[in-house]
């Protein structure tokens, strides 16, 4: 009989403990953003999706395919072709960054010595198909636009 008055005891102490937790709380500003009518602003350090970057002047890629990012990519993400134009200079005709299985590890980032590529702070990029996570050059260039 003890037994049971102790189990029914510790059973309302539980339950009075789990209702102060829930009236502390209930009366507060809640946290939770409402997702598509609010967004959470990314601080500037975010890894977001990769993006390449254009000289503010002469608004061209600042890239030269010097292939130094597609060599140091771990997952292998991103391919580079790179051609030559009639004054000699390097480009990349093709440049492809594979989103679906880029790890957002910022390495790229970081071994470029351009500043070409740069991990945004934009996070919203889902697609229904995977094909649609290949972003091409262009792409890439006008997730840039605005950042140095």
């Amino acid at each position: 009989m003890e037994k049971v008055a102790k189990k029914t005891f510790d059973g309302f102490y539980n339950l009075l403990l789990g209702m102060k937790t829930t009236l502390e709380y209930l009366f507060t500003h809640a946290i939770t953003l409402q997702y598509p009518k609010e967004r959470w602003t990314m601080p500037e350090r975010s890894r977001g999706v990769t993006a390449l970057i254009a000289d503010e002047k002469t608004k061209k890629l600042r890239c030269t395919a010097c292939l130094i990012c597609e060599r140091n990519c771990p997952t292998r993400a991103i391919r580079i072709v790179p051609a030559k134009d009639e004054t000699g200079k390097r480009y990349p005709q093709e440049f492809e960054i594979n989103q679906g299985i880029c790890i957002f590890c910022g390495i790229c980032q970081e071994v470029c010595p351009f500043d070409a590529i740069k991990l945004v702070n934009k996070y919203e990029f889902s697609v229904y198909h995977k094909d649609k996570l290949i972003y091409k050059k262009e792409k890439l260039a006008e997730i840039g636009k605005g950042y140095k």
